[in-house]
């Protein structure tokens, strides 16, 4: 199986908020979760996309002073890794029995068994945002809310899967080469900020390309390889109980899957919000226009900025959302240039 080369050494503790590293073992395999914040906090669960780990998946949110302050203020962040994805990982056995989707799913609860948490509020991204769908639908009582940005919830389109088929063969027998990273590029940003022959990349995309050269290649195709083979969630989605807001990047390859994602919920706890002049990875190419939706979703639990004179201690008591707080009229003039679908 082909490796990763052309390694680049980046200083990512410079970077990234304080943070603990825990190795948890589960009956899957051990997994790598960083603690953000304080443990005495209600608890929010990110999960990257595919190739990529919290430092750079959610690292542009967290430096973004407005979204930074509202999350660490009311929670203590305990970003779960993919199975081989944490920097520094080793290669996993090629005897290790390939993961399903469910059993990724499965193996958040052990996390959260380890660190004693209940009922927790989960991010996720594409992929990552896949399986804590399945995880909130398959333990309904240990989710509090969803923030999914250019979230799956099908079974893979005939062209999503015979491209990641191609990835995952170039994956398994050359390593991360330039296809590869070309085609994560692709999915991730938008032409924007990809450039082209008259227009460099931009710094993000640079950043990420050399992030990418420091996966472990066979680490990455097992978790391909789970994603291309997940199943439909849509008939499944109506009975999910817990509030869910959406971001889709418009120009994002995923953005007809999160406006039939938002048709499947429940009308009363679901909202979309259309982010312009992005790809799927909002966090990192617009998370400043994540700030005022999340501000007025977490305000349905009690959750408020710093400014506000709240316990962040208190516990999350979610409370109906108003539609007035999540029209288009206050979120579009607030967050210009975006616009904003809603279904409550």
């Amino acid at each position: 199986m082909g490796d990763s080369s052309g390694s680049v050494s980046i200083d990512m503790e410079a970077l990234s908020p304080r943070r603990h590293e825990h190795l948890v073992e589960t009956t899957y395999g051990p997994v790598c979760v960083a603690v953000c914040g304080d443990p005495d906090k209600p608890a929010l669960i990110t999960y990257p996309d595919l190739a990529l780990n919290y430092m750079f998946c959610f690292q542009g949110l967290l430096f973004c002073p407005e979204a930074s302050s509202l999350l660490l203020h009311n929670f203590c962040i305990y970003h779960i890794s993919p199975l081989g994805h944490e920097l520094g990982a080793p290669v996993i056995s090629v005897d290790a029995p390939l993961l399903s989707a469910d059993d990724l799913a499965d193996q958040i609860v052990e996390v959260l068994n380890y660190f004693g948490l209940g009922a927790v509020m989960c991010m996720g991204v594409t992929a990552g945002a896949y399986i804590l769908t399945l995880f909130a639908m398959k333990y309904r009582q240990r989710v509090l809310g969803l923030i999914l940005v250019s979230p799956l919830c099908q079974a893979p389109s005939w062209s999503e899967w015979l491209c990641n088929k191609v990835m995952s063969n170039l994956l398994y027998y050359y390593g991360m080469c330039g296809v590869v990273k070309e085609l994560l590029l692709k999915r991730y940003f938008s032409k924007e900020v990809r450039g082209n022959a008259q227009v460099p990349e931009s710094d993000i995309v640079q950043e990420c390309r050399r992030l990418l050269c420091e996966r472990q290649s066979t680490n990455v195709w097992r978790f391909l390889e789970a994603i291309n083979g997940r199943v439909d969630l849509s008939e499944g989605l109506r009975k999910l109980q817990c509030r869910s807001l959406i971001f889709i990047g418009e120009s994002s390859a995923y953005h007809s899957e999160a406006v039939h994602m938002t048709t499947k919920l429940d009308r009363r706890y679901g909202a979309l919000v259309e982010v312009q002049g992005s790809g799927s990875l909002v966090t990192e190419e617009q998370p400043e226009a994540m700030v005022i939706p999340m501000e007025y979703f977490l305000m349905g639990y009690g959750l408020y900025r710093p400014t506000q004179s709240i316990s962040p201690r208190s516990p999350l008591s979610p409370t109906r959302i108003s539609p007035e707080l999540l029209s288009p009229e206050n979120m579009g003039l607030k967050l210009k240039p975006i616009k904003t679908r809603l279904s409550l």
